[in-house]
Formats: C-alpha cells, structure tokens, sequence
C-alpha cells in the first residue's frame, strides 16, 4: 500500500467519524507521509526544507510532537491500542485489510474540495474547542511526556557523558527551571544512553519523610526485600542501579541525618559501584548541607558528584518554544504579547508555560 493511499484512506476515514477527531493538517500529513516511507524524525527536516525551501525549518523535536499528536488521533478514531512510529505502516495495513478487505476492494475517495467546516473561521463551535486545546500543559510539575519535552540536548548529552565516566552527577537550578523534568527524562533515556546498563530508578523526596521510608521505597522500587544498613549493602551487590534523586535537600530535613548521604556516597564510589547518583538540588551541595561545612568537611555527595548548572532558556530558545507550541492550533500571540512572555518569564520553563496558558485562553475567548 502506497504511503499516498494510505493517508486518503485515513482521511475518508476521519470524514466519516468527524466529531471525533480534530482533522489533519498539512504538517501532520507529511509526517505521516514520511514515517510511512520508513523516515525518521531526524531526517524529516530537511526532507520538508527541500519542499518549500522558503520555511523555516521546523526542528526534529517540533516533529516529533507532531508525530505524536497523529498518532494520538488515529489510535483515538481507529481504535487502535498499540500504535507509534516504529508499527504505524504494519498496524495500518492490517487495519484495513481486517475492516475494509483492501487488496479487493480499495477505499473510495474523491478529490472534492474539503468541507468548508475545515477553514477558518467558518469552522463550527466543536472543531474550534478542539483545535484550541491549550498545548502550554502541564502547567505545573515536571513533564513526564517524552513529546511535551522541550530543549535541554546539551544538558542531556553533558550528564551522560559525566555517568559514562564513572561518576555521578548532581544538576543544580532555581526552582522552576526544570531540574525534575530532566531529571526524570534522563532517567528514562538511560537504557539508551549508558555504556553500562543500570535499572534506573527515580525517587522524590518531597514524597518521603523519612529514613525508613526512603530505604523502604528504594527497595521497593530496585525489587529487592525491605532492608538498611549492612543487609541493603548485601542485597545491594549484584545490582547495577541508576538512582535519580529528586528534591536532594529535603535530606536536611527532620527526620534526615548525614548517615544517610554517608551511605549513598559509601555505595556509590567507584565504576562498579552498586549505585550510580543523579541528583537534583537548588543550590551546590556544599551549600545546602550545612553540617558539613560546621565540621569543617566537604559534603559526602558533593565528594562524588560532579555539577552540572541549569540555567533559564535564552530569548531563542523561549520564542521557538511558543511558536512550536502554538503551531498545532488555530491561535497565535502577537509580538508584544511574546515580547512580554519573554521578559515576564525571565527564561524560567515553569513560569514561561504559565503565563502562556494565560495568554492562549485570552486568545480563545477573543474567537469565541
């Protein structure tokens, strides 16, 4: 089946179920093209650059959201569970040869003029609600999604080259900057990343309370039988563990000691170590564990890990954000209204999504 055939097919199909789904548009249509030739996303750029050489190129993460988005559509009109990139062609063939017996008898589709419900701004109440859903979410908290998961390559790549080099690493950025959005990302990269396969596993203190907890949910999360001390060691020596730790100073809380920074840098030292670290701090670690620096010693995870700073987005980085985000709707912000995110946000990722929500569901009510 030919990649053509395939997208009219899926068309037809949308046309029939409308209401359901918001239509295509021509940049899904070209992923869609292309991931069925077999293409990846990191080839699509320049692939699309060459058919209109005037655009500006659109970026391999812009296309992947793009990519992701279709496939969320066709899984939700076809109703099909287990569909990406790597399967589409497969899950699609087979999908028409169960429910339209394709090799006899082909779909029938018309090159008529598209309905005008597709154009704006004769489009109806529903297909704007759907075109305007607000991409600037989530608005709060990390980003767990791979697709809504925005810069930060450099970043990436310094933390796995610092972990391939045998040592741990802390990530060190103000509140809101996106310390636990990569964090939590690395720790999902790590079976592609690391030379040396380690089961990653990610802890938030803000969610523990104490020293019993944090064992008992370490090892609850490794798989191993609750245990501390010198049992956890034993339990701790045939395995190879990538511990990401969010929220690091809420070890200086009550109900915390620094026997327990003592024991992770204890399991942690040297390339076999049962753990490897990746912590997550708003301040250096010599900083933030003060009872280090009363003793007169440095902290024992500032001993092993090394920084790594997470600074705000600069002004490119902020305007490709909105623009990425905001082309898969019908709104757009004005110049003023970007200039203003811009410098209200001071390139702070949290506080940047924020006040876009604000201003997309402005943009809204302004079409409604």
């Amino acid at each position: 089946m030919e990649a053509e055939e395939a997208l009219e097919s899926i068309k037809q199909i949308f046309e029939e179920r409308k209401g359901k789904v918001v239509l295509l548009g021509k940049l899904e249509e070209k992923v869609f093209l292309l991931s069925w030739q077999g293409m990846n996303y990191s080839q699509m750029p320049s692939k699309i650059k060459k058919s209109n050489p005037t655009a500006k190129p659109y970026t391999e993460q812009y296309l992947k959201e793009i990519g992701k988005s279709l496939n969320d559509k066709i899984k939700r009109v076809l109703n099909i569970d287990d569909l990406d990139k790597r399967n589409l062609r497969e899950e699609l063939e087979n999908f028409f040869e169960r429910n339209y017996n394709y090799h006899t008898k082909k779909l029938s589709y018309t090159t008529a003029p598209e309905p005008d419900y597709i154009t704006f701004p004769e489009l109806t109440n529903n297909t704007v609600s759907e075109l305007n859903q607000n991409p600037f979410i989530p608005f709060s908290g990390r980003v767990e999604e791979k697709y809504l998961f925005f810069d930060r390559e450099r970043e990436i790549r310094r933390v796995f080259e610092v972990l391939n080099s045998g040592s741990s690493i802390v990530l060190i950025g103000e509140e809101g900057i996106g310390k636990s959005s990569l964090l939590w990302m690395i720790n999902q990269q790590a079976k592609n990343f690391l030379k040396s396969e380690r089961q990653p596993v990610f802890l938030d203190l803000n969610l523990l309370h104490n020293e019993s907890q944090f064992y008992s949910e370490l090892c609850h999360e490794i798989g191993i039988p609750d245990s501390k001390d010198y049992q956890l060691t034993r339990n701790l020596r045939s395995c190879k563990i990538l511990l990401a730790i969010d929220n690091v100073g809420k070890f200086t809380s009550e109900g915390f000691t620094r026997n327990i920074r003592d024991y992770l840098r204890g399991l942690a030292e040297g390339n076999n170590a049962p753990l490897k670290l990746i912590l997550a701090a708003t301040e250096p670690l010599n900083n933030l564990f003060k009872d280090s620096q009363e003793q007169g010693n440095t902290s024992p995870l500032a001993g092993i890990c090394q920084e790594e700073h997470i600074h705000p987005w600069d002004e490119a980085t902020m305007r490709t954000f909105i623009t990425n985000r905001l082309a898969r709707t019908s709104v757009s912000f004005t110049e003023e209204e970007i200039s203003q995110l811009i410098q209200e946000s001071g390139g702070h990722p949290r506080k940047l999504m924020q006040l876009c929500y604000r201003t997309f569901l402005q943009c809204v009510e302004s079409l409604q």
